[in-house]
């Protein structure tokens, strides 16, 4: 559709077509990893953050089965502490697999091509599952939800990170944080975050609020369940 939109367009009109999605999406692989873990302020924060979420799940815990949803170039799964049985690292986009194919893995870690909000997996078949910086850009984040509890056993975990975006300090910290590295690959980076982030963490919070009363939530940097202040949102959501 995109394509199709930008060729349609009159080249005659001050108005830039809509660029190619995929051509977005390749530009952004191909500079994530350097963009957003190599150094500097975001880096920072990615890193420290992805932590978070696994303070409770020390080598003492262990999961049978763990799915990862929108695992891409598997950032997350170096800060896994617990022991697991299986764990299913998915991502929706094949070129995202392939680009981390030959990447080390602990043993019992696999990949897989998954559409994360329609899962082809029975009933309780989870005892965690992990969704870093994914909710963010899905259409229907409830249904999301429901899906990723639908497959999780009674008394497992639906691990989330967010970031506080469009709060005030998500918005100043881009400054400081991979946009630089973005643009020079050659990628419109505040375009395609406008395209990609499209669920505000003030939404989210009120959605993941009401659907979890049993839930164990931390606000980074600054603590305080206050979006402004903070650039990450992280949470551990027993069902």
């Amino acid at each position: 559709m995109d394509t199709k939109a930008g060729a349609a367009a009159d080249p005659s009109k001050n108005y830039r077509p809509i660029p190619n999605h995929e051509t977005l999406a390749a530009r952004w692989l191909e500079s994530y990893d350097k963009s957003n873990y190599d150094r500097g302020l975001s880096a920072y924060v990615l890193r420290h953050t992805h932590a978070l979420i696994e303070r409770p799940f020390g080598p003492d815990v262990s999961f049978s089965q763990v799915l990862e949803v929108g695992a891409g170039t598997l950032a997350h799964l170096s800060f896994i502490r617990h022991r697991f049985g299986r764990y299913i690292a998915s991502d929706y986009d094949q070129s995202v697999l392939d680009a981390v194919r030959d990447k080390p893995r602990p043993e019992g870690v696999e990949l897989l091509k998954l559409d994360g909000v329609s899962l082809p997996f029975e009933n309780d078949s989870f005892d965690r599952l992990i969704a870093t910086h994914v909710l963010e850009h899905v259409a229907s984040p409830h249904l999301a939800v429901e899906e990723w509890v639908r497959v999780l056993k009674p008394g497992g975990v639906l691990s989330l990170i967010l970031p506080c975006d469009p709060g005030w300090a998500w918005r100043f910290g881009r400054n400081f944080g991979p946009r630089k590295q973005a643009q020079k690959a050659g990628l419109p980076y505040d375009y395609y975050m406008a395209r990609e982030h499209i669920n505000s963490i003030f939404n989210l919070n009120q959605i993941l609020k009401y659907h979890f009363p049993k839930r164990d939530v931390t606000w980074w940097p600054f603590r305080l369940p206050l979006p402004d202040l903070n650039l990450i949102y992280a949470g551990n959501f027993y069902v």
